[in-house]
């Protein structure tokens, strides 16, 4: 896994393994070119300054021009990755929108 610094050191805080790589702003090699290398394959961005808001604009560009999944919010890439861990242990099952508001 790769994150910026902030969310690097989250993420290892939490036992989660992850290498830090260099916003956009801070040189290079950066994000967006671990993007262009194919070393990327899902990008979770969460946006909370100005600053990184401007950097989301180029990340997102690149992460839709090469085909990956982007995520802005927490919450979507949980659920990215709950469906990912049901696709994978084949606990997936399909059920209509109604299905699920109904109980059933």
């Amino acid at each position: 896994m790769q994150a910026t610094d902030g969310t690097a050191a989250y993420l290892r805080d939490n036992g989660v393994e992850a290498k830090t790589v260099l916003k956009v702003t801070e040189g290079r090699p950066h994000i967006v070119d671990h993007i262009k290398n194919g070393d990327v394959a899902l990008v979770v961005n969460t946006v909370g300054t100005a600053a990184s808001h401007a950097d989301s604009l180029s990340i997102r560009r690149e992460a839709l021009n090469r085909g990956l999944a982007y995520f802005t919010t927490m919450r979507g890439a949980r659920a990215a990755v709950m469906g990912i861990e049901a696709i994978l242990k084949k606990e997936l099952t399909i059920r209509s929108l109604q299905e699920y508001h109904c109980g059933s």
